[in-house]
């Protein structure tokens, strides 16, 4: 059974060398192209400012690696004790990795449990909730669409909501663009016979399977089988069309059990 992984580049190869360790027959299929934000200054100025912040969220590994990439020379350490007293926010295990490989202490860092039912914005206000408090700033790192327009995500606004409602206040800032891959002739006939021979599609994003249904209007995906990170993005595979949908958490051990699942 051939598994696709359709996160961008980057995240993509790093699960597909985890499962073709395993003994998975897996290739990385990029559904969105990550790049550079249109106004980097914006990024710089956060930087200029983070002092000011009592938490910085941010929505994804690509959110932190995108502004670390943006740190002045100038900029104090993220450390316990140390000159940026801000709170770091993650949903899930991703981006805390990314986080540590910025060199953010951990102790500076709040996420989900890695035993968590989900790695999501609820999972996060349910251990941030008792911190924020009214006059708190939050800034909330994140993407933005091939249009222009703020990247979705019904979490991210909830959790925006959810400190609004406690008497803080909320920023956000784009660290990155989300935009449509460009495919060769190659990777379209690919992805066309993967919609019909029974492969499985992992997938992290609603916004990757909205992109799939573009690149590849004509395919139908009943045949096709899909591994969803989230019930919301399990539901948008079910809305697709994909015959078998099957949840899991974001973990290699629990995507492999999800892809045996599937068999």
């Amino acid at each position: 059974m051939r598994v696709i992984v359709t996160r961008p580049h980057a995240e993509g190869l790093k699960w597909v060398d985890a499962l073709v360790l395993a003994g998975y027959d897996a290739t990385a299929l990029p559904l969105i192209d990550v790049t550079t934000p249109p106004d980097v200054q914006a990024l710089r100025s956060a930087w200029e400012h983070i002092a000011q912040y009592d938490a910085v969220m941010f929505v994804s590994g690509n959110a932190v690696d995108h502004f670390f990439a943006q740190k002045p020379a100038s900029a104090p350490e993220w450390t316990a004790g140390g000159a940026i007293k801000a709170r770091a926010f993650v949903t899930g295990p991703g981006s805390y990795a990314a986080l540590r490989r910025a060199q953010v202490d951990s102790d500076c860092i709040d996420s989900p449990a890695r035993d968590a039912g989900q790695f999501d914005s609820e999972s996060l206000w349910a251990v941030v909730s008792d911190q924020v408090q009214p006059g708190w700033r939050v800034l909330v790192v994140r993407g933005m669409g091939a249009n222009g327009g703020a990247e979705q995500g019904q979490g991210r606004d909830w959790l925006a909501d959810r400190v609004r409602g406690a008497g803080g206040h909320v920023e956000f800032v784009v660290a990155y663009q989300r935009v449509l891959p460009q495919w060769e002739a190659a990777t379209q006939l690919h992805a066309e016979r993967a919609s019909a021979d029974g492969s499985v599609w992992l997938f992290s994003s609603s916004e990757a399977i909205a992109n799939l249904t573009r690149l590849c209007p004509q395919c139908q995906w009943s045949a096709a089988k899909a591994v969803a990170t989230h019930p919301r993005i399990a539901q948008a595979a079910r809305e697709a069309g994909f015959g078998r949908v099957c949840e899991s958490r974001p973990t290699l051990a629990e995507l492999m059990a999800s892809i045996e699942s599937l068999q």
